[in-house]
Parts: structure tokens; C-alpha cells; sequence
């Protein structure tokens, strides 16, 4: 599985262009609203910080669609379905990155359980051919490690990968500071 792997993303490297982006964006609201959601659900049901970025990931996707498709035959195909592809790590080793299914179509609880579901069955061995095959796009979050930024590898025949990093807290400024700025 390492030697695929390994070819896979020594082709990706080779044959589809890569530039990086880095952005960090204000999660507070987020955060509050998630720890205040899961405060009033059982342990089994809570959301992980992950769920909102997911689905964050998919609604962007119908505002930029070219980000969603395949590099095909030397054409981008894009794609009306939102499959995302999402990075889990194996607990004998490696790396896989099965889709999550019309992530477009789900709201949070059902994307949470889409995810538990698919990391259970990923890690069982137990995947659909459409999961190993279907993903437009790939999410990878390595926050939950300690990485703060994520420069990852597209899967080919994908055109785009959104890695997440470590949510830290830092200050913001608020709109007021702007206009004292600007003036």
C-alpha cells in the first residue's frame, strides 16, 4: 500500500501543477457555537471541529466549481457531485483517502455520522468501490496533531486539495480597530 501510495503521489508531483495558499481565518464563532452545541448532546453525538470544515469545504465548492472535478485526458471534468475525499490515517499504517459522499447534500449531524461511519469502515477494511473512487476533492486535517499548516499533495485526477491545520487562538481585530487603522 506505501509503494501505491508513494507512485501516486510521486505522479501527482510530476504531473499536476502545484502552488500553495495559506490563509487563517477568525474560528471563534464556530468553536463558541460547536461547544455549545455539543454541551447539550450525549458524548456519542457531539460534533467534531472538523464536521463545520467539511461542509465549509463543500459550500465553497458551488461558488468556485472549477476546484471540483477531474483533470482528465488533458481537460478539466468538472463534477455536479460533491464527493470529498477525507485523509485517515491507519492504525497498522498509511494513509487513505475515502470519499464522504454528496457532502453538499448532508447537514451536520448527517455528515458526523457519514464520517464516523467512514473512518470505522476505513480502518475495518470495509469500503464501497465509490469511496475509493469518487472523491473531486481531498480534506486533510492534521490539527488535531499539532500541525499548523498543511501543504499536502493533489490526488490525481482531482484538481485540489484543502488541508486544515491546528485551530489556535490569536487576536482578531474587530471593525472598529479597522477604521482606527485606516484613518
Amino acid at each position: 500500500m506505501r509503494r501505491a501510495i508513494a507512485a501516486a503521489m510521486a505522479r501527482s508531483n510530476r504531473e499536476i501543477p502545484h502552488y500553495y495558499l495559506q490563509m487563517r481565518i477568525d474560528m471563534s464563532r464556530m468553536l463558541r457555537w460547536l461547544e455549545a452545541e455539543n454541551l447539550k448532546r450525549p458524548i456519542k453525538e457531539r460534533i467534531l471541529s472538523v464536521v463545520p470544515l467539511i461542509k465549509a469545504v463543500a459550500m465553497a465548492l458551488g461558488d468556485v466549481p472549477e476546484l471540483n472535478g477531474y483533470w482528465i485526458d488533458d481537460r478539466h471534468q468538472p463534477q455536479e457531485a460533491i464527493n470529498i475525499g477525507f485523509a485517515i490515517s491507519l492504525r497498522q499504517g498509511g494513509l487513505i483517502t475515502p470519499a464522504l459522499l454528496q457532502v453538499d447534500l448532508k447537514n451536520l449531524d448527517e455528515l458526523m455520522e457519514a464520517l464516523r461511519d467512514l473512518i470505522t469502515r476505513t480502518r475495518a477494511g470495509r469500503l464501497r468501490s465509490s469511496e475509493m473512487t469518487d472523491a473531486t476533492i481531498t480534506v486533510t486535517s492534521l490539527g488535531d496533531l499539532g500541525v499548523e499548516t498543511v501543504y499536502g499533495v493533489i490526488y490525481p485526477p482531482q484538481v485540489a486539495l484543502v488541508g486544515f491545520g491546528k485551530i489556535m487562538e490569536q487576536p482578531w481585530p474587530r471593525a472598529a480597530c479597522w477604521r482606527f487603522v485606516r484613518s
